[in-house]
């Protein structure tokens, strides 16, 4: 997943970045609001994160130009705390506020519960029955079928099919999966991803250790191939 994060303190975008990429996010940085508007409307991003104090246009400028193109979440950094400044940041098109000096684990929460939200309501938004070859599930009935033949998948199993057909080509890391399906405060580990794709793979691929659509990427995580 991309992240755009935007800035003028040079350290603190070093510092988040380092952070967001250690949990496996792809990150790329601004410092003005007019760069943060210009990467937003050129690049793909799943989540954005704004300081409200930046050259050129603040953040709430920024973040009300961006709505102007695309609903990406957008979290807002501010060093004030007063409610006013964030119902304006909310009014703006903000999805959650940030207040400075933050907790980075804080910050790392927010992005996780943003990106797991986002993920949810677009998969609500696209077609309610997909196939791709002989993998077929319908959102609406929560059922997946082989080759036209219902099969028999759990509740997570389902929902782990159900993101990665509607976002094929997307590689999610295990660790994105886990905010995602389970939750972020899931006390689990990566190897639950691992047996719910290794699940997924005997109940719907034709050749279960060779793989049509359930895809490694190797040190990365799982997406699905079309």
């Amino acid at each position: 997943m991309r992240i755009l994060v935007v800035d003028d303190e040079k350290l603190l975008v070093k510092g988040i970045r380092f952070n967001l990429e250690n949990e496996g996010y792809q990150v790329e940085v601004g410092y003005d609001g007019e760069e943060a508007v210009e990467k937003a409307r050129t690049g793909e991003f799943d989540l954005i994160i704004l300081d409200l104090m930046m050259p050129k246009i603040d953040g709430l400028e920024a973040c009300m130009r961006i709505r102007e193109f695309s609903n990406v979440p957008i979290i807002m950094l501010t060093a004030r705390s007063e409610d006013t400044d964030k119902i304006i940041g909310f009014e703006y098109g903000a999805d959650d506020y940030v207040t400075k000096p933050f907790n980075i684990l804080e910050l790392k929460a927010r992005v996780r519960a943003l990106l797991r939200r986002s993920a949810v309501q677009n998969t609500r938004e696209k077609t309610n029955r997909i196939t791709y070859g002989h993998i077929t599930i319908d959102s609406d009935e929560r059922n997946a079928y082989k080759d036209g033949q219902l099969v028999e998948v759990t509740a997570r199993e389902f929902d782990l099919i159900e993101l990665l057909m509607h976002n094929p080509g997307r590689v999610y890391s295990r660790e994105n999966l886990l905010d995602i399906i389970w939750g972020y405060d899931y006390q689990g580990d990566f190897r639950t991803v691992d047996v719910h794709i290794r699940r997924l793979r005997e109940k719907l691929e034709k050749e279960p250790a060779s793989p049509e659509y359930l895809m490694t990427k190797w040190g990365v995580g799982y997406y699905f191939k079309v």
